[in-house]
């Protein structure tokens, strides 16, 4: 494989810089444009906010869409209490306890940003001993402590914080020196930066593809609905690039491309199974395939809408997803071969 770990690493580190959980998106597809006229790439935005690009093949009439998300998890501000801390209302599936005591941003309809810290309503064993460790972790017990010197509802509202306005989680990311990333939000930002630099090896390598092929950038994945519109009318065949789920009782890995067999949403097609799975035996590309009960993805929410399209679902293993992440630049680089030989072949 004759990729370039450096500039992939690069456009990972930009996207995971930039906030995005899913209805505060702007910022980093203003970002992913940016890139996308850097390459000299033809792109649309749609209605909903998503990008489309488009790289022309052969035949035209067939078209392939590869998708993936660039929203994450995060929060909303439901009500400001009045010892000045902030409820929350969570955006995304994740487990209360994942977030518990991590940093944030708040980021208000006016363009301000305050930072602050998650907490359980009972953060310490020296106030509350046991009840602490017992609180249930859900969102009524959890409040964001800003970083301000403030007490009252009446001094948060004044700083012009209200309600609806975005809680942003910090990513905390971390490349180690022996090919492991760990941050918040690699489900779906380690897809988008994979696609970006696909999408850069086919075009200044002159890639010849057979079909048209189109890199769909969803922005409303995480709450379910992201692909089921404005999908380029002559698609025939969707990949969903996300991740796959290492863990217990689970075939996938942090270190090759995981191909989801079924999820929550049903069995994915077939003939497109087989067909990433025979790329993978033939380039020698290290793949597992998986099923995940608990998951859905684009390509879900896409034949949901009804579009008639046959679909796949890749990615690279991503271990405690919705969590503080980890994947491996193994994992990545095999997921990239594999997108890109695909793109290749008929």
């Amino acid at each position: 494989m004759n990729y370039n770990d450096d500039k992939i690493k690069y456009y990972l580190k930009n996207i995971l810089s930039i906030s995005s959980p899913s209805g505060y998106t702007e910022k980093i597809m203003d970002y992913i444009k940016e890139e996308l006229v850097n390459l000299n790439v033809p792109h649309f935005e749609t209605n909903k906010g998503a990008v489309v690009a488009t790289i022309k093949g052969k035949n035209e009439d067939y078209q392939r869409t590869l998708s993936a998300h660039v929203d994450t998890l995060g929060a909303m501000v439901k009500k400001i209490n009045p010892t000045g801390s902030l409820a929350i209302d969570p955006i995304g599936g994740f487990m209360m306890n994942s977030i518990e005591g991590e940093n944030c941003t708040i980021e208000t309809i006016h363009g301000k940003t305050f930072t602050g810290t998650i907490q359980s309503t009972k953060p310490s064993v020296h106030i509350s001993g046991g009840e602490a460790r017992e609180l249930k972790r859900t969102p009524e017990n959890m409040e964001v402590i800003l970083d301000e010197k403030i007490s009252s509802k009446k001094e948060v509202e004044e700083l012009g914080i209200s309600v609806g306005d975005f809680i942003c989680f910090s990513a905390r990311t971390c490349f180690t020196e022996k090919g492991f990333i760990k941050s918040r939000h690699l489900d779906d930002k380690a897809s988008v930066a994979i696609l970006l630099y696909a999408i850069k090896h086919i075009v200044e390598n002159k890639v010849e593809l057979p079909y048209t092929t189109n890199i769909f950038i969803s922005n409303y994945e995480e709450v379910g609905h992201g692909a089921s519109a404005s999908m380029p009318e002559k698609t025939k065949e969707f990949v969903s690039v996300d991740m796959g789920c290492p863990g217990l009782d689970q075939n996938s890995s942090e270190y090759s491309v995981c191909i989801c067999a079924k999820d929550s949403s049903g069995p994915y097609d077939l003939s497109m199974r087989k067909k990433l799975t025979d790329i993978c035996e033939k380039e020698s590309i290290d793949y597992k395939i998986d099923v995940y009960p608990h998951y859905g993805s684009d390509a879900s929410a896409a034949l949901r809408a009804g579009y008639d399209i046959k679909t796949a679902l890749i990615g690279a293993g991503i271990f405690a997803s919705h969590g503080y992440e980890r994947t491996h630049m193994d994992s990545i680089l095999c997921t990239l071969d594999l997108i890109i030989k695909y793109c290749s072949e008929e």
